[in-house]
């Protein structure tokens, strides 16, 4: 069992966590102080639509490495655990301001947008209306956030460089903001810049532009670059055999089960008890779904998770060159005892299908293994859970050409 740092209040309820000690190098009397954002900007949805807050996040000092405490995938690829990133980002202070999501027009917000479309740390000094309220928040798709405080005056104390492919998009006024999301990915940029971009109204055409909350960009830019690469896939041939992979990240499992056949895709997300959003005795289970034609709704039972998933998997296709359904089974453990955001939902499926997988002859062997694997590992019996595959059901119902040959 993986043991909780003491000094770490966890909540797993939507609320947030109050954790006065992870603040101890923090002034809670300054009113200023001048630091280096990542460069993250966070706007949140809590207020009255189309009302906004604006933050912008930075150590409260001038650190070496402040672009460590934004990076993603980079704690990822390093492996960092839960205690590492709550510390990074319990060193971030939000200060924030109001404004609406079409007033563009406030001088907070150019200084707000300037910082958040730089490519490296920028140096920013800040002056505070209030005391800093020590507070860290948690959410099943934004990254967790520190303290918070008013912001009186904010100045930036350097040049800001800016990428020449994100100013060529930004200062194309009839270019949709999904056309700029995708040109920005093929060209390598990680998901916490397109979904950053999109929130600060940088993108699209200029008439349209707009501030969009940071837990909606994220799950939109993994959509829309999603369903570009759904449309590549779409014409490649169906992989040639039954693949089950299988790995974690911090606390989330993925069994990945794909079928040589068109395209589907179907997510099942299980949090056990005790894990970061299940404080019940028993199993919680969401699921959503999507055929060759894909969805028209929103996933409303698996939320940002099922589009950060299909991403990692949609990738994987694009890699390999072929189309496959894909049966995705998510184990949330106690060990994911605080929730960090959609990111690691992403990252585990790309890290699990980097990993060496298992080869079946046909469907029913490779769900056989699934369900060892699964009752050795979690003590879940998932053809308990597979009855009600949408996926599943239709690969037993339809017919195939080859059944009339």
């Amino acid at each position: 069992m993986v043991k909780i740092p003491d000094y770490v209040l966890v909540s797993r309820k939507k609320n947030p966590i109050y954790v006065p000690t992870l603040f101890k190098n923090v002034d809670m009397e300054m009113n200023g102080f001048f630091g280096n954002s990542p460069p993250q900007i966070f706007i949140g949805s809590k207020l009255t639509y189309p009302k906004v807050n604006v933050g912008i996040l930075s150590p409260s000092t001038i650190v070496e490495n402040s672009w460590e405490y934004n990076s993603q995938e980079y704690w990822a690829r390093n492996n960092y655990n839960i205690e590492q990133i709550v510390g990074l980002r319990a060193s971030l202070i939000n200060s924030r301001f109001q404004t609406e999501v079409k007033n563009m027009n406030d001088k907070f917000l150019d200084i707000a947008k300037e910082i958040g479309i730089g490519k490296n740390p920028v140096d920013v000094e800040i002056e505070l209306k209030k005391k800093i309220k020590l507070k860290f928040e948690v959410d099943n798709i934004n990254m967790p956030m520190g303290p918070r405080a008013e912001l009186k005056k904010a100045k930036i104390t350097e040049n800001v460089r800016v990428d020449n492919k994100v100013e060529k998009v930004i200062n194309d006024n009839d270019l949709k903001a999904s056309e700029g999301i995708n040109y920005l990915y093929k060209k390598g940029f990680e998901d916490s810049k397109l979904s950053q971009l999109l929130s600060l109204g940088v993108l699209g055409i200029k008439k349209n532009r707009k501030l969009v909350p940071t837990r909606w960009s994220i799950t939109a830019s993994d959509d829309v670059i999603g369903k570009e690469i759904t449309k590549e896939i779409k014409n490649f041939n169906t992989i040639d055999d039954y693949k089950l992979f299988f790995g974690n990240f911090l606390g989330n499992y993925y069994l990945i089960m794909i079928f040589p056949e068109v395209f589907e895709f179907e997510l099942f997300e299980m949090y056990l008890p005790g894990s970061s959003w299940n404080q019940t005795s028993v199993l919680n289970i969401s699921t959503d779904y999507e055929d060759y034609y894909g969805r028209k709704e929103y996933a409303s039972n698996t939320v940002g998770g099922y589009y950060s998933t299909r991403l990692g998997v949609l990738e994987y296709l694009k890699e390999a060159r072929k189309q496959a359904s894909v049966l995705v089974l998510r184990f949330e453990l106690p060990e994911y005892w605080a929730s960090l955001g959609v990111w690691v939902v992403r990252e585990s499926v790309r890290k699990a299908l980097e990993n060496e997988f298992k080869t079946f002859d046909d469907k029913s062997g490779m769900i056989n293994y699934a369900r060892a694997l699964a009752l050795r590992n979690f003590k879940i019996d998932i053809n308990n859970i597979l009855v009600n595959s949408k996926l599943l059901k239709k690969k037993k119902e339809q017919m195939k050409l080859k059944q009339f040959i």
